[in-house]
Order: C-alpha cells, then structure tokens, then sequence
C-alpha cells in the first residue's frame, strides 16, 4: 500500500563558533524540522539562522527541548522533577517561538534523554504535554509511537504525530535501544533506506532481535548529526518518492 508521511530532522545544533551538521542541505529533503533551543545544543543566533532557514525552504518547524545538558548533548539522563520539566519546556519552546515570523511553531519534539524519559516515565510525559498544551493548544506533539507518553497526549485531546526512526534500531517491544548499546545507531544506508520504505508503506519494522513488529508512524526522523546524513536524506526521500509514498508536513497529517 502507498502512504502518507511527515520526513523530520534535527537541525540547528551548532553553537556559538562550531558548526554541527549540514542544515542548509538537509532541509531541502525533509518536510519538518526539528530546531534545538539552546539547552543541549544551539544558542540565539544559530536559533535564528535556523528558523530563517526552514522558513526559507517551506519546512514546518518544531521546537527541539532537552534537558540543560551542553556537555553531554542531551543525552544523559537527569534528575529533574516534573516540574523542573514542565518549565524547562515552556521556557525553550517560547524562546524559539520568538524567532518565527508569525511567531508560531508546527510542532514540539523532545530531544535525546529526555525524549527516551518521556516514552517510559508517565510522570514526564504528562509534564511535557501539559507545558506545550499551556503554551498553544494547537501546537503538534511528537511522540515516540506506541508509548505511555502516547496515550498521555492523546488522554489530553492535544494534536499527535507518532514518531518512528529510519536511523535507530529498536526493541520488540518497539522502544528505542539505548545509544550505549551496540547497533543502537543504523549506519548502512541500504538498511536505512528499506527501513523507512517499509514503515511508510507497511507501518512495519524490524527490531533488534530480528522480528518484525507493528510500527504505525506518522513521521519519520533522521538524525541530522548521522554520519552522511545528507546523502541518507536524499536517499530516502528518493525511495519514498519512488514507491509513491505522498510526503508532507506533519500538520497536514494529524
């Protein structure tokens, strides 16, 4: 069957004097950006040239929140309370909502640690809702699909776009197998490019293990920082195109 699909990356994570990745690039191929807002990476003025960027190329652009963690780009795992949380999102997503020039995003993802955190910890997931519920209404949550941190946004009547990852392995259980674990990141791009053509067009995947399991999706991520990340990019969207999967912005899905 053909499908209907949302292609998002993460963008935007330089800062101050050192460039990560090749965003002016990357954003000709996918529908949907994900803008980091300072806290594991990004800083005012990349903000700006970002939000700039994907404004100029027709993207929907989405705030990218973490926890305050430079050093370990957002990766570790910390011990905020759910209300550090809460503000911690409201505080980012209204600061990169200040750069768009109708001052309104697309969509929220969670970046890296806290992302992981949220699809598991029910406490987190209701306080990440509930800051870009607060925030606007009508503004797309981005989840992992098939999680608690699913059922939390859909409980809260709040806009939904299920997240899967062309680039990530997961489990059976269909979480994502933690970056520490061998294989977490999917590097071949023959691998990359059939993963994301079988999600889009059979809403399955194939978890670590080697079984293969339900993954209905609504938006498919690759990771900016992947190595040839451009390449895989236009590989993708290619294939996509290719096996007539219709490719638009996550607002025009959910």
């Amino acid at each position: 069957m053909n499908g209907v699909i949302d292609f998002n990356a993460d963008i935007g994570e330089s800062f101050a004097g050192y460039q990560l990745g090749m965003d002016s690039e990357i954003v000709r191929y996918i529908t949907s950006a994900n803008i980091a807002t300072g806290f594991h990476a990004g800083d005012p003025d990349w903000m700006a040239r970002t939000v700039a960027l994907a404004e100029e190329q027709g993207v929907g652009i989405g705030a990218h929140p973490a926890y305050p963690d430079l050093s370990g780009f957002g990766r570790r795992d910390m011990a905020l309370s759910p209300d550090e949380v809460n503000n911690s999102v409201k505080y980012q997503v209204g600061a990169l909502t200040a750069f768009t020039s109708d001052h309104r995003l697309q969509h929220v993802k969670p970046h890296g640690a806290l992302y992981n955190r949220a699809a598991r910890d029910e406490s987190i997931a209701r306080a990440i809702v509930s800051a870009v519920k607060f925030v606007d209404p009508d503004l797309v949550h981005v989840v992992l699909a098939g999680s608690v941190w699913e059922r939390i946004a859909r409980e809260e009547g709040v806009r939904v776009a299920r997240e899967c990852y062309a680039d990530r392995a997961v489990t059976p259980e269909g979480t994502l197998v933690p970056r520490s674990q061998p294989g977490a990141v999917v590097h071949d791009e023959a691998e990359v490019i059939e993963r994301s053509r079988k999600l889009a067009t059979e809403g399955r995947v194939v978890a670590v293990d080697g079984t293969e399991i339900e993954f209905a999706a609504d938006s498919i991520c690759l990771h900016g920082d992947t190595a040839g990340a451009v390449e895989l990019a236009r590989a993708v969207r290619s294939e996509l195109d290719d096996a007539g999967v219709e490719i638009r912005r996550m607002s025009e899905i959910v």
